[in-house]
């Protein structure tokens, strides 16, 4: 392997000195969320803008249509990890790939593929911190050139189940001391002020650490580890020895587990199928501030 990450989140200056690396690869993971006015949202492709300019090397890959289970009632599930493995090994990406996501949001999207490929063992992955949009900034080129898909490689996959709870194992935590739910939507949502699903609110329990709280509206870069430290010590991340995040559909969620990764905690999960699911089930509590 001829590109080793030492952690998850990759700088625009550390990405350039490394295109054209045979190991390398690229994945544009942009999507747009649109609300249909009623709670649910249609998730909506950006290939036409990869196609416009991407960075140099990138592949596209749709999540909501490509790497979300679609075959659930609830959207944006990871499918089963042997199905996932299937369809990464298309983009040439196995052992011995060195593998750069990135998005043109708020790293949402890419921290999503981040955490999937954890669950499946490939940890040689990193998140380009500031997105397509830090990129640009600094100076460096886009290309709009088609790109062709590596020959598929072997994965050998290293199955980490407990990186992803279910709602029964949420259920259980939300009553245990040593447990702490994070919710990673915005604090309107998170207080029930604005319900964009079918009840409003939280999951009984929860702390709010927003996944927009955390990047920089100027750099749109991640904020500054130790600012997003203090923000978790006073969560009581700290203190537990268990971390469920979730928010929607856990694309938001991903991006808060990313950055309590870098913290060094080592106990962080996700709730894959976060309030989508959880708000359908009319025998799960929910709490709010509004009534």
């Amino acid at each position: 392997m001829s590109i080793l990450f030492s952690k998850p989140l990759i700088e625009s200056a550390e990405l350039s000195s490394i295109l054209g690396d045979p190991s390398l690869c690229i994945l544009d993971c942009s999507v747009v969320g649109k609300s249909n006015g009623d709670g649910t949202y249609t998730f909506l492709s950006q290939r036409e803008e990869w196609e416009r300019a991407h960075i140099p090397g990138a592949l596209y890959v749709d999540i909501p249509a490509e790497l979300s289970d679609n075959t659930r009632e609830v959207g944006l599930m990871m499918p089963p990890v042997d199905d996932f493995v299937t369809i990464i090994k298309k983009f040439g990406i196995g052992d011995g790939s060195a593998v750069v996501l990135y998005d043109r949001g708020n790293h949402a999207w890419a921290a999503r593929l981040w955490w999937m490929l954890r669950v499946c063992g490939m940890d040689n992955a990193s998140v380009l911190n500031g997105g397509l949009r830090k990129w640009q900034a600094d100076g460096y080129l886009l290309e709009s050139k088609n790109v062709s898909v590596p020959e598929a490689k072997t994965f050998t996959i290293r199955h980490r189940p407990e990186l992803m709870q279910d709602k029964n194992q949420v259920k259980v935590a939300m009553n245990m001391d040593k447990s702490l739910l994070i919710n990673a939507l915005p604090h309107a949502v998170f207080t029930g002020e604005v319900a964009p699903y079918s009840r409003r609110g939280r999951i009984p329990g929860s702390k709010n650490l927003s996944c927009d709280a955390i990047v920089s509206p100027d750099t749109y870069c991640y904020i500054d580890l130790e600012t997003v430290r203090l923000m978790a010590k006073d969560l009581g991340v700290f203190e537990v020895n268990k971390i469920i995040t979730y928010c929607g559909g856990g694309i938001a969620a991903s991006s808060v587990a990313l950055v309590l990764t870098l913290l060094g905690l080592d106990n962080v999960t996700l709730y894959d199928g976060s309030l989508s699911e959880w708000t359908k089930d009319e025998t799960l509590p929910m709490e709010s501030d509004v009534g």
